[in-house]
């Protein structure tokens, strides 16, 4: 029996791994179509861009997007592997040989933990890193747009203050956690609060106590406009706090998050967006696996016996109702209302305790 129960496991293990990916591979292949359809819109009226490059862009820009889709792609990878195996009788056949429901649903339990360990010591920092790459790719595609293609993005917005007035900026896209920027457009005032001009560039990167901007046009009240190679803008800000302005949690790596929470905390910022991502990456794992019972408890009944669609529609909406608790703790913390820890694991705990009560009253109850 022993031997008959890992057989069986690997078997069960393996159709789920395949299912699971199956179903990540079809999703990323939408996603990658539906994002390359938007960047061949938005490029179409511009010069010299290939569609090879846009491709590019879009393959960089889809795993971030994937990312956040994990959990629905091991439920509906769990739904499908176990409605083909009860399709085909094969639970119908490990049952009558005395494999209970909890003994074929392990392996998949332990190959979600496998995957989620994955996802977030090896493919979140991949998705990270290759979403920096898409935005250096974009900022090449759109770099010769009017204004650096920033009518295409409503971008990231700095007010920065110091003894000459007040410049506000605004970029269309931000790069190494904005220390660099493109498509940019500035606004200066005097010290009184009178505009002066509008400056224009192509990109900027942050120096030690300047901004330095490249291919710039400036604009003021009174002369034409003029054009420059680079113009140079003091300023007292450092990169933590460009960072902090620029950046979003689910930019930084796992690896990361750590150095993030600790030099945002030193500079007096908050910190509950980073540490509330540094939490869901570790209960990433938990998660899947609660997306496995979930699944488990909506799938397991015979065909024969019927009711497979109210089945499947009743695992879509136990997921849909655990991305909106997740959505609904996220918010909370980041406005400091919750602990990022408890909001992090709350949606674990529900989805899991869910899936486990259910599948306790089918089997045992």
């Amino acid at each position: 029996m022993s031997m008959i129960n890992n057989t069986l496991g690997r078997y069960f293990a393996g159709r789920f791994v395949i299912a699971a990916l199956g179903v990540f591979a079809g999703i990323f292949m939408l996603l990658v179509l539906v994002d390359y359809i938007e960047m061949v819109r938005r490029t179409s009226g511009l010069v010299g861009v290939s569609a090879l490059m846009v491709a590019e862009t879009s393959m960089c820009r889809v795993p971030q997007f994937l990312e956040k889709m994990m959990p629905f792609c091991i439920l509906i990878g769990a739904m499908t592997c176990y409605l083909a195996l009860s399709r085909r009788l094969e639970l119908v056949v490990a049952r009558a040989a005395g494999v209970s429901a909890w003994q074929f649903i392990a392996p998949a339990l332990a190959s979600a933990l496998a995957l989620g360990v994955l996802a977030t010591v090896a493919y979140n920092p991949m998705s990270a890193n290759l979403a920096e790459l898409s935005k250096r790719m974009e900022a090449k595609l759109f770099g010769n747009a009017p204004g650096g293609g920033i009518q295409d993005a409503s971008g990231f917005w700095l007010n920065q203050v110091n003894s000459d007035g007040q410049v506000i900026i605004n970029a269309a896209r931000s790069e190494q956690q904005g220390v660099r920027l493109t498509g940019l457009t500035l606004f200066r005032f005097d010290t009184d609060g009178k505009f002066e001009e509008r400056i224009e560039a192509r990109e900027a990167t942050l120096e030690h106590g300047y901004w330095l901007f490249k291919s710039v046009r400036r604009y003021a009240l009174d002369t034409p406009p003029v054009d420059q190679d680079r113009f140079e803008l003091p300023t007292t800000l450092t990169p933590a706090q460009i960072r902090n302005s620029f950046s979003t949690p689910e930019t930084v790596s796992f690896w990361q998050l750590p150095s993030y929470i600790r030099s945002s905390e030193s500079s007096g910022f908050a910190t509950a967006g980073y540490r509330l991502q540094y939490q869901k990456l570790i209960a990433q794992p938990f998660l899947l696996a609660a997306m496995v019972m979930l699944a488990a408890s909506v799938s397991l009944r015979f065909f024969r016996f019927g009711g497979v669609q109210k089945m499947v529609l009743s695992g879509v909406s136990a997921g849909f109702l655990l991305y909106v608790l997740s959505k609904v703790t996220e918010d909370l913390s980041k406005a400091e209302l919750m602990y990022p820890i408890v909001a992090a694991w709350l949606p674990v705990l529900v989805g899991g305790l869910t899936g486990f009560l259910a599948l306790l009253y089918q089997e045992d109850g």
